[in-house]
């Protein structure tokens, strides 16, 4: 017999599904809640946007554990229980429910304010540090600001200063430009003036000849012609044995109406680039006493005293008087009557007593008894100098007629010479006699002599002192002044002080250019070549041997 075995019908529990329901449908809401809270902090700066998505990570994390404890719930099987019982369960679970509900609504909450205080929080602080940093940015900038308004200020003053310097470099290159110029005009200007008083020259010539046939003075009318032909053209071009007159000044130029004036007044009109020259040498045509005339005897009006005379023209009339004196003391012939037209010279420097004390004791001007004057007067009157011992040199430099060469000369010893050029001295001191070096410039002069057989002829003598050779050649009339245009093979002197001493001797190799050259014993203790400007005043003169 079979017991039918009741079983009583297990039916789920709808208090214990709603349960699960009700949980999941919360956590449902607070998802919702909490999403539309981070979407409205969605707007905020970037520290909210940092929290809001905190808690949806935190939300979703919560979801996720939830399904899975529902996954858990769905499969439980759970065991039949009184009702009582159970109703103790649920409510017990209720209650445990709604405690973790609000656990989680206040954590919740509590992440919300937190969200909401950091970004004020981060806002704050950022604000301090945007404050911060925009306070040194400020200072950086004025800092900054300040420096770029020094530097422009020191780029325009250095602008300017570049500017004042190129502006000056300007002006100066100008400045140069116009000192060329006026350089260049000067030489035209020069080469203009010797060419134009060759030509007076030669006019003066002219009349000289004029002159010369009205009297039938036809000796005169060839020297004349001589002069005009070769004297005027190498005053025009230059040549091998003269030199470029060297012209006087503009204000001296400006003075010529007068000084011909008077020098027509007084008969020596003819003279008149020589009175030219003589007041060059004198004054070169400026101040107040132009042909230094106040201590002659025709000053009537001022003191006789150096630069007495205050009054141009009449310097100008009493030094036209005073050298025509000199002239007719020293009986010159024509203006081209240099040997007395020297002496004359001379006079008008040291008085017109030299004249006289000169043809009485010497026949006439030489450089050595213009010396021998200078220092006697000097002892007489107690200074230290009298005159200028080279006066006639001096004032030939700007005379036309005294450019005018007398002799071809002689290569013979010239060739000599040269052949012993960049040698010692032994050679030729020894030749002499000497032992031992001595200054030996006159030894190789009488060594290239004796080679050429000019010591046993007699025209050239054997001498070791500078002052013997001046001697010898004075005594011979062989020997002239420094204003001489000398040739080939004449023996050269010179007075390095322009104190009337004799201090070195050469011989002639070229004239050329107006400028001496030489071949010198002792220069630099070798034989070398050398060159001077004729007229210069370290030649103390030449002698001229009888070739």
């Amino acid at each position: 017999m079979s017991k039918e075995i009741k079983t009583r019908q297990i039916h789920k529990d709808i208090k214990v599904i709603n349960k699960v329901a009700v949980g999941t449908e919360r956590v449902r809401e607070a998802y919702v809640r909490t999403k539309e809270s981070a979407e409205q902090t969605q707007s905020k700066a970037s520290p909210e946007e940092y929290a809001g998505d905190k808690i949806t990570q935190g939300t979703q994390s919560a979801l996720k554990e939830t399904v899975h404890q529902m996954g858990k719930a769905g499969s439980f099987e759970p065991v039949y229980q009184p009702k009582e019982q159970n109703v103790r369960k649920e409510q017990a679970g209720r209650r445990a429910c709604q405690k973790r509900e609000k656990n989680k609504a206040i954590e919740r909450r509590g992440r919300a304010v937190k969200a909401e205080k950091q970004p004020e929080q981060t806002i704050k602080n950022t604000g301090k540090e945007t404050i911060k940093y925009a306070d040194r940015t400020v200072k950086t900038s004025e800092s900054t600001s300040h420096m770029v308004i020094k530097t422009t200020q020191e780029a325009e003053k250095a602008a300017q200063k570049l500017a004042k310097e190129s502006i000056l470099t300007t002006k100066r290159s100008a400045q140069a430009v116009r000192q060329m110029t006026h350089a260049a005009e000067e030489a035209v200007r020069k080469v203009v003036k010797i060419s134009f008083a060759a030509v007076k020259a030669m006019i003066a010539a002219m009349k000289e000849l004029i002159a010369g046939m009205t009297i039938g003075g036809w000796i005169a009318i060839l020297i004349l012609v001589i002069v005009i032909l070769f004297g005027g053209i190498l005053c025009f071009v230059g040549g091998d044995n003269s030199s470029t007159v060297s012209p006087v000044s503009e204000e001296v130029e400006a003075y010529e109406p007068l000084i011909r004036q008077y020098a027509n007044q007084y008969g020596i009109g003819e003279y008149v680039e020589l009175i030219k020259a003589v007041m060059m040498q004198e004054s070169g045509g400026r101040g107040l006493d132009p042909m230094q005339s106040s201590e002659g005897s025709f000053n009537t009006r001022y003191p006789r005293r150096p630069n007495g005379i205050t009054d141009p023209e009449y310097s100008i009339c009493c030094g036209v008087q005073e050298l025509k004196s000199c002239l007719e003391s020293a009986e010159v012939e024509s203006p081209i009557d240099m040997e007395h037209i020297k002496l004359a010279l001379q006079g008008y420097n040291f008085g017109n007593g030299y004249i006289s004390w000169a043809k009485r004791n010497y026949g006439g001007y030489t450089v050595a008894n213009a010396a021998e004057f200078s220092d006697m007067m000097a002892q007489r009157m107690g200074w230290s100098s009298y005159g200028d011992k080279q006066y006639v040199s001096h004032v030939l430099r700007y005379y036309a007629f005294g450019r005018i060469s007398t002799g071809i000369g002689n290569p013979a010893i010239v060739q000599v010479a040269l052949s012993q050029e960049g040698n010692s001295g032994e050679t030729y001191w020894s030749w002499y006699g000497f032992n031992s070096r001595v200054e030996w410039c006159a030894c190789f002069v009488s060594w290239c002599a004796d080679q050429c057989g000019y010591i046993d002829s007699g025209m050239i003598p054997k001498f070791s002192l500078c002052s013997d050779g001046v001697s010898w050649f004075c005594s011979h009339g062989r020997f002239r002044d420094g204003s001489y245009v000398p040739a080939a093979g004449d023996i050269i002197f010179f007075d390095w002080g322009d104190n009337g001493s004799i201090d070195h001797v050469g011989i002639v190799e070229s004239v050329a250019g107006g400028r001496v050259n030489t071949i010198e014993g002792n220069s630099g203790n070798r034989c070398r070549r050398r060159s001077y400007s004729i007229g210069s005043s370290s030649i103390y003169g030449y002698g001229v041997p009888a070739y």
